[in-house]
């Protein structure tokens, strides 16, 4: 389907009730992912261990052995955002790349790319956001209903590629057990003036005794977004999507399937971009399947599946002599499965012990043509890895768990065969290219401890060792690429990258005065870069050291540090009124460097926040304040210094509920303004930040109506 920048934003979706009366919807519950069962799926449940209700800010979670932050339905309801980068940016340790409107993938504690997985429901994004900056992934926030982002050892049951951390989706696009019975119908809207655009959603589930169906669709547009100096150019966004799927449903478990369309073409801003009217067009088909059953068999309890399959498509646009032509295109299929199955729990001699093992497959082949085929030819990768997972609570107030890992990784494609006499800053004809194909056996390992304090604290320490291959485009990359300004150059005899972590936490889920507090070491044996030779390029390899557009960026390994810490709290102070009056606070800070004590280059810089907050059923508001300081730790010829921002956000809901003759309806309006200062943010993360401002002062209105 062709999208229109210039079209007008669906209207929300409005519903009729009757008078108020005694019957409610339930309270939605946002809840911990356990360390054994899988976020999100009906072994957690909706009211799992260390929870907290919506009510809550933000849900601290504590019964973990790393940490995990949670935004559930409310807080993405009220958070402005098209992309998961946008709507992760203000948690503790987590940023977004902020390329585009369209484009921003989180980062965690300084890691991004290939180093973070994006999911949904269990099942990778299985896009190329990873590739490039300007590539958007294909999730978007109307459709989820709870977003979790999970570090340190519970990430190894997806791979080892998220070595930096996962962030995971949630909806009933598959529907589970937890579905309600009967019909269920959810319309969501929001109006915002940054970009003049709007967004609205509409969401249905049905559930009999023993199928249940879902149903979704949405749309958001928006044109240009405003920054303190004016509009963004080529920044405007049109997205869609739609899903339909089902679910077989038995007391035992149940299996379902789900068919899901993401569009969308946005803009790619940048002094390049702008003036040929780049534009990328993204198109993703994809079909996922879920299932868990419990076999109650006396030694294995459950059995859980997770399948995934993808044609992801995308052209790159742009006016040329005034005609709107696809100057490249990359194309992605890729499939993956999961099965794992989990133990009963077990009396043994040291204590109680669950354990859970799991096989996981996949397979990739990326295509490129035009212009994209000369930073990357095409690649096949075919993965496959076995895991186990295994939890001791050997004492009242003490567990454990071990965990391990153990891949296989192939990655094909055409490596440039470099002249043995090779300086990355010396011109030289175009390399030959010979297809390479390179095998790689990554082995991680995880060991973490949690003890029970006095107060409801939980304290947690964790130790792995993991190791990562290198993918495709670090391995193969041979051109240039645009939307960076860089020229990039893959090494194909990169080894695997390995980082050893040690981190402690201390939480608190309950009670007025609730914490999350991390601090982490990570060393890492072979980290892989871009790093800039200081070499300018033109559209070719005989043009480096001549040429003037793009500079060049070597894929490099080096041994590097990450230290950091993140916190956020929250203290209820008084009942003022009908509600409670309260501050919250958070903090996080990376301190990256390589061997010789340089810094590694793109690391967001320190920031500190908070802010002040009421609530009560029915109302929510708070003001707060979060600032960057100012990043000067950088490495001079990778980077420049950027300087710090405050970003002042206030926002305010109101949720009513009442009995109409169709049921219970809960309707939820409210108001959210960001960087209310209007202050100059440029994300220090993106080789385009001279260039590219983020988003300035904005007012968005919201609506959300659920029976």
């Amino acid at each position: 389907m062709r999208m229109n920048f210039n079209a007008l934003p669906l209207a929300l979706c409005a519903l009729a009730g009757a008078a108020n009366a005694q019957t409610v919807l339930p309270e939605i519950v946002v809840t911990a992912p356990s360390p054994i069962a899988a976020p999100g799926d009906p072994a957690v449940g909706e009211a799992g261990t260390g929870g907290a209700p919506e009510l809550v800010v933000r849900p601290i979670v504590s019964g973990v052995f790393a940490p995990v932050s949670v935004l559930g339905a409310a807080e993405i309801l009220r958070t402005p955002a098209a992309t998961l980068g946008e709507l992760l940016s203000s948690l503790p340790g987590v940023t977004g790349t902020g390329f585009a409107a369209g484009a921003s993938r989180p980062i965690v504690r300084g890691l991004d790319n290939f180093r973070v997985r994006l999911q949904e429901n269990g099942v990778g994004a299985m896009d190329v956001s990873a590739i490039g900056e300007d590539h958007g992934a294909p999730i978007d926030p109307l459709a989820a209903q709870k977003v979790e982002v999970l570090r340190g050892p519970s990430t190894l049951r997806w791979g080892t590629q998220a070595i930096g951390g996962v962030v995971d989706v949630s909806n009933n696009r598959i529907p589970t057990l937890a579905t309600r019975p009967g019909l269920s119908f959810e319309s969501r809207g929001a109006f915002h003036s940054v970009d003049r655009g709007g967004e609205a959603a509409a969401l249905l589930d049905a559930r009999g005794e023993q199928a249940a169906v879902h149903a979704d669709a949405y749309r958001r547009v928006g044109g240009d977004y405003a920054t303190p100096w004016g509009r963004q150019p080529n920044s405007a966004i049109s997205s869609e999507g739609a899903s339909v799927g089902a679910s077989w449903l038995l007391d035992s478990g149940y299996f379902g399937a789900a068919l899901t369309q993401f569009n969308s073409l946005y803009g790619v801003p940048g002094t390049e971009g702008a003036a040929n009217g780049v534009r990328i067009d993204m198109r993703q088909t994809k079909a996922t399947g879920k299932g868990e059953f419990n076999i109650g068999g006396a030694y294995l309890q459950t059995i859980r599946v997770w399948l995934g399959a993808t044609h992801y498509r995308h052209d790159e646009r742009a006016f040329d002599a005034g005609l709107d032509v696809v100057k490249g295109s990359f194309r992605n299929r890729e499939a993956e499965a999961r099965v794992e199955v989990q133990s009963r729990r077990f009396q043994t001699g040291l204590g109680e012990w669950t354990s859970a093992a799991g096989v996981q497959f996949g397979a990739q082949k990326l295509g490129a043509a035009g212009e994209a085929s000369n930073l990357l030819a095409p690649t096949d990768s075919q993965r496959s890895a076995v895991y186990v997972f295994n939890e001791l609570k050997f004492a009242p107030l003490w567990r454990a768990q071990a965990a391990a890992r153990l891949d296989r990784v192939s990655v094909g494609g055409l490596a440039a065969a470099y002249p043995a006499d090779y300086l990355p800053q010396a011109p030289f004809v175009d390399p030959a290219e010979a297809a390479r194909r390179r095998t790689f056996l990554p082995a991680s390992v995880s060991f973490g401890l949690l003890r029970d304090l006095p107060g409801g604290v939980v304290a947690s320490l964790t130790a792995q060792r993991v190791q990562r291959s290198p993918e495709a485009l670090e391995l193969f990359a041979r051109g240039p690429h645009e939307a960076t300004g860089t020229f990039e150059i893959g090494d194909p005899d990169l080894r695997v990258e390995e980082a050893r972590s040690l981190e402690l936490g201390l939480r608190r889920a309950r009670g007025e005065f609730r914490f999350d507090v991390a601090a982490y070491h990570t060393a890492y044996r072979g980290y892989v870069f871009k790093r800039l030779t200081g070499a300018l390029c033109d559209e070719d390899f005989a043009s480096c050291g001549a040429g003037t557009e793009l500079r060049q960026a070597v894929y490099s390994q080096r041994d590097a540090t990450f230290t950091g810490a993140e916190a956020s709290a929250q203290y209820d102070l008084l009942t003022l009124g009908t509600g409670l009056l309260g501050v919250d606070g958070q903090f996080d800070i990376v301190r990256a460097r390589f061997g010789d004590g340089t810094n590694v280059p793109r690391i967001p810089p320190m920031r500190l926040g908070g802010g002040v907050f009421w609530r009560n059923d029915a109302w929510f508001a708070r003001v707060g304040l979060l600032h960057a300081f100012a990043q000067t730790r950088i490495d001079p010829g990778q980077e420049t210094p950027t300087n710090g921002y405050d970003l002042l956000k206030a926002e305010v809901s109101y949720r009513h509920r009442w009995t109409s003759p169709a049921g219970p309806v809960e309707a939820t309006f409210g108001v959210t303004g960001t960087n209310l200062l209007n202050d100059d943010v440029r994300n220090h993360v993106s080789f385009r930040k001279a260039e590219v401002l983020q988003p300035g002062r904005g007012v968005r209105l919201f609506a959300n109506v659920r029976f």
